[in-house]
């Protein structure tokens, strides 16, 4: 199933539609401020489990992140954030990021099998976070990839939908995506440290 939802003012209907499906174990497909995502309920074993078969990765080996609807979502999900951390994300938060972050109690153990640390965005995308904001505590994320060895990603919902419609449950289409990633900084450590260069820029 597709279902078309305008960025600029998510219908709620739809919305209510999306979050009963990820409550009933359910994958949807998602746009981002980046690339389009595959994720689930962070909370439900079975639909995370399928989203690492469709990556072709183990469930406990797999590098997931999470997405949230803002700021305030992380205190419960992260340890405590020193000032200089707290400044940079506010400062790029919603965005294009991921910021590797030492992962707190709450984080499902899914996630922290083999590591103690979770990457977190805020996508500066009004649908993802809508959905993040109803269903009232993150989603798992991780990009959607494309076969081809030149093009990473696919960047248009129809496509994706044409190869993803008999792995997932429902995919968004919120109009064209982007074909770069997002930027990776880790702040685990004393000072942050730029692992991968995408779409956001950021300096410190």
């Amino acid at each position: 199933m597709i279902l078309k939802i305008y960025p600029e003012n998510p219908n709620p209907k739809a919305i209510s539609q999306i979050i009963s499906v990820l409550e009933n174990d359910g994958v949807i497909i998602y746009p981002t401020d980046s690339v389009y995502g595959i994720g689930c309920d962070i909370h439900n074993h079975k639909a995370a489990a399928r989203v690492a078969q469709i990556k072709g990765v183990k469930l406990e080996q797999a590098n997931f992140s999470l997405i949230f609807n803002d700021m305030s979502q992380l205190s419960e999900y992260v340890r405590q954030l020193n000032n200089n951390t707290f400044k940079l994300m506010k400062h790029c938060l919603p965005g294009p990021f991921t910021f590797i972050l030492n992962a707190g109690n709450k984080v499902p153990k899914i996630f922290t099998q083999k590591k103690k640390t979770i990457g977190i965005r805020i996508p500066d995308n009004n649908i993802i976070r809508a959905i993040v904001k109803s269903l009232e505590h993150p989603i798992l994320t991780t990009s959607v990839k494309d076969d081809d060895e030149i093009v990473e990603y696919t960047t248009n919902p129809e496509l994706i939908h044409e190869r993803y419609e008999k792995l997932v449950d429902l995919v968004i289409d919120g109009g064209y995506g982007n074909n770069v990633g997002t930027t990776i900084v880790d702040c685990t450590g004393e000072k942050p440290v730029l692992i991968r260069k995408g779409i956001g820029n950021i300096d410190f």
